[in-house]
């Protein structure tokens, strides 16, 4: 068993009250484990700070499929990284609209580079990456 710490924490009352309801509106049962979350999150933050680090990432976009060729446009990035692109999911939002996710697995600096390339594709409407670690840090 992991040995628990206890601290005490001085903070603004307001600041406290808007913690509380946020919380309260995730679901959370507690303010350790909402504080929890908040410290593993910072922590994958600053492991995938580093360019060299292993990372997974999700890059989302969205484009309509009336543009020509931009299909081809993306399909043609993603076959030039297909090492790195280890899923994709192709979803028809309506009659115009695609969404596309994909998994990303590599370096930091890959993962990145490959979805600049992808975002940067003349008429994708929207995309975000967001990218995650295993936590190599012991909690």
């Amino acid at each position: 068993m992991q040995n628990i710490i206890r601290f005490g924490v001085s903070i603004d009352e307001k600041l406290l009250d808007r913690f509380d309801s946020i919380i309260s509106e995730k679901g959370y049962v507690n303010r350790s484990e909402a504080i929890r979350d908040l410290i593993r999150d910072m922590l994958v933050k600053e492991e995938t700070s580093d360019p060299e680090a292993g990372v997974i990432g999700t890059l989302t976009l969205v484009y309509s499929h009336d543009v020509h060729e931009i299909s081809d446009k993306l399909n043609d990035v993603q076959h030039e990284h297909f090492g790195k692109i280890i899923s994709t999911v192709h979803v028809h939002m309506d009659e115009h609209n695609c969404l596309e996710v994909l998994l990303l697995k590599g370096s930091a600096s890959e993962v990145k580079r490959i979805a600049d390339n992808l975002l940067a594709i003349k008429n994708v409407r929207h995309g975000k990456l967001t990218v995650t670690s295993a936590g190599h840090y012991h909690e």
